[in-house]
């Protein structure tokens, strides 16, 4: 069961993404808490060349690390809108470059994934068994 904070964080990212929704451009958004209850958002940068676009919860992180929270993200949520008219963002789970990322960043972290109708809270090293790690 997602908590009132968790809850809150869903609709961060989906507020980011109604405002700021493109066709071609926007259409993830992602919201990031930190343990100190702050909440950086960010979307997607898709490109024609899609080799080069950049997925919501990277810009997210990458607002956190300039804020100088980088160490402190406690949960990460993103959201996908699939046209303009879509009355509702659904929360999707991060692809495996973010699955990366995220861990890299905050092993600890809490991330928002899909479960049926609903979304359920996991720990990211759930979403990413056998990680890689330099040796």
């Amino acid at each position: 069961m997602l908590s009132d904070s968790d809850e809150e964080l869903i609709e961060a990212a989906r507020a980011v993404l109604k405002a700021r929704f493109k066709p071609g451009r926007h259409a993830v958004g992602s919201a990031v808490r930190t343990r100190s209850g702050r909440i950086h958002v960010g979307l997607n940068v898709e490109c024609y060349v899609t080799r080069i676009s950049v997925c919501a919860e990277a810009v997210a992180i990458g607002r956190v690390s300039v804020e100088g929270e980088a160490d402190e993200i406690e949960t990460v949520v993103a959201v996908r809108q699939a046209s303009a008219d879509d009355p509702k963002a659904r929360v999707v789970s991060p692809c495996g470059m973010c699955r990366e990322m995220i861990s890299d960043y905050a092993p600890g972290a809490r991330v928002i994934v899909p479960e049926g109708s609903d979304s359920e809270v996991v720990p990211i090293s759930s979403l990413l068994p056998n990680k890689y790690v330099r040796p």
